[in-house]
């Protein structure tokens, strides 16, 4: 092994894109990868909101740039990637987190809603991994890193869309890790639990909701931002450089146990 362990998590002149870095584990994952030494472009459909990340990265001594895209439109994503290849170079790490939520019994929902949060979770997610995939493809190196949930595994009334999207970009991820491995591309997903964001915003304004979460972690409290962007650049370096087609669980121990009864042992 060449160098020092350090070294390996380190990303000095490395190229990122972090998409959904205008707020929530998005912001915190670029804040992540450019104090590790990367270059990140901070993409968002709020394109203030990735500026404003980007400026901070700037301020605090780090390298970043700011850009809109709605992960939506395809044609928008690659032409923000491509150009982001040919600006610099290439591009070594790809980072898509945005997602939303309609909170809804099944039966309850509608078709556009249906078609919204497909849409952005499981359309848009594709569309960053075909477009990172391919300039990955091309120059033969790059890690893409798509976020997951818990959901993917485990759900509760009004999850149904969301989750079943969770579970699909879990299974879009194993696909490309497995297309594009012979191209020494890895492809990997992180599965937050109870993190507070902009997402999860609703729940801490019930009490009894806010704490039930907090109490099915095993650490019992819910996690913050950065402890899933440390997760994200740790896939993006070379200490993670024999894991593919992975779902890594930052989630405080909430898949690990059931947490209905502390029995008596």
């Amino acid at each position: 092994m060449a160098g020092s362990y350090l070294d390996r998590f380190a990303l000095n002149g490395r190229v990122a894109l972090v998409v959904g870095a205008g707020s929530g584990i998005g912001e915190a994952g670029a804040h992540a990868l450019a104090d590790c030494g990367a270059m990140v472009v901070c993409a968002d459909a709020n394109g203030a909101a990735a500026e404003a990340t980007a400026r901070a990265i700037v301020s605090a001594g780090g390298k970043a740039e700011g850009a809109t895209v709605d992960i939506v439109d395809g044609a928008g994503v690659r032409a923000l990637v491509d150009g982001i290849a040919s600006k610099h170079g290439g591009l070594d790490a790809a980072v898509t987190t945005p997602s939303i939520n309609v909170r809804k019994r099944m039966l309850d929902y509608t078709s556009p809603e249906i078609d919204k949060v497909l849409g952005v979770n499981l359309k848009g997610t594709i569309h960053v991994m075909q477009s990172a995939g391919r300039v990955m493809a091309a120059q033969g190196r790059g890690s893409i890193v798509a976020l997951s949930s818990i959901r993917s595994i485990t759900t509760e009334p009004g999850q149904s869309v969301y989750a079943a999207t969770k579970a699909g970009t879990v299974q879009l991820v194993r696909t490309l890790a497995a297309e594009l491995g012979p191209q020494g591309v890895r492809v990997n997903a992180v599965a937050p639990g109870a993190i507070e964001t902009p997402l999860t915003a609703p729940i801490k304004d019930v009490p009894d909701w806010y704490e039930a979460y907090a109490r099915k972690s095993v650490l019992g409290r819910w996690g913050k931002p950065e402890e899933v962007a440390s997760v994200i650049a740790f896939l993006v370096s070379d200490a993670a450089s024999f894991i593919t087609g992975a779902v890594i669980f930052a989630d405080g121990g909430w898949t690990a146990a059931d947490g209905r009864f502390d029995p008596k042992v």
